[in-house]
């Protein structure tokens, strides 16, 4: 019957060794397949790093960046060599607030308060670009300083008990300021232009901050569009990570109240003998 159904031509089932045969040669791999995988790997490689680069200097440039602390100027609250990450998107959705640890670019005004040798050339230069862009190594020409007034405040040192005073109510800087340090050893009475900033350092003694800088244009201040962003946390090193919150003196209900609406009681308070002086001229006419 076999022979019969061969010769009218009905397909014959493979032996059990002619379909291991064929199972065998199709799960083989193709010649040279793993070679292919690896070799496309090394190919991807660079791109992958390119993409990874750009992504995160869009993260630095608009969003969070790390920023390395060059000086003792914000001690004990910062250390020298510290990391912090810095939000640049905070101020787009909130007012600067007093109590705030800023980053602010000193470009063209203020000296550095370290010394950075230039680069000996053009490699070197862009390793510190790159460096500097990922808070590995300090930017000569950024601060970090503490928001002390915002436009329109009124600070001034000292009160009779050798406190900083922000529009008359004194802050207390017992929790942050540099022990052994006085609040400030100048003394100093502005009133913050609009649209700038006194700031300083938590180490009042080493720090070079709004009060080094009384004789330039805004008496010290800083502009407001100078500011980086805020730091918000330590990262580095570990064993210090923590977050960077506002000081409760700077909450105080009084110094809210008076803050930026200065010029607004300023300006009812002169206009309040306008309107007696006025009502009593009309009722004599009368």
């Amino acid at each position: 019957m076999t022979s019969e159904s061969q010769e009218h031509g009905a397909p014959r089932r493979p032996v059990k060794d002619e379909v291991d045969v064929v199972a065998e040669e199709t799960e083989k791999p193709a010649k040279g397949g793993k070679k292919d995988k690896k070799g496309s790997f090394w190919k991807e490689l660079p791109v992958l790093v390119v993409v990874a680069l750009v992504l995160a200097l869009i993260i630095k440039t608009f969003v969070i960046q790390a920023f390395y602390i060059p000086s003792e100027s914000m001690e004990n609250t910062l250390l020298k060599n510290d990391r912090v990450l810095v939000n640049k998107i905070v101020y787009h959705t909130r007012d600067i607030e007093r109590g705030d640890v800023v980053v602010f670019s000193g470009v063209d005004s203020w000296d550095g308060e370290f010394e950075m040798e230039e680069p000996s050339n053009p490699v070197a230069a862009a390793l510190r670009w790159v460096g500097t862009a990922f808070g590995v190594v300090p930017g000569e020409k950024d601060y970090i300083k503490r928001v002390i007034g915002v436009g329109g405040d009124h600070v001034k040192c000292c009160d009779s008990k050798q406190r900083i005073t922000v529009n008359g109510v004194a802050i207390d800087e017992g929790g942050y300021l540099y022990p052994g340090n006085v609040p400030s050893d100048k003394f100093f009475d502005i009133t913050v232009p609009k649209g700038r900033l006194w700031v300083m350092g938590d180490h009042r003694s080493v720090s070079l901050d709004s009060r080094s800088h009384t004789g330039d244009p805004g008496g010290g201040s800083i502009p407001v569009g100078q500011v980086v962003g805020r730091a918000f946390v330590i990262v580095w090193p570990f064993n210090r990570a923590t977050t960077l919150s506002i000081p409760d003196t700077f909450g105080q209900p009084a110094l809210q109240a008076l803050g930026d609406s200065v010029p607004l009681v300023a300006g009812f308070a002169g206009a309040f003998p306008l309107v007696l002086i006025r009502r009593r001229r009309r009722s004599r006419r009368h």
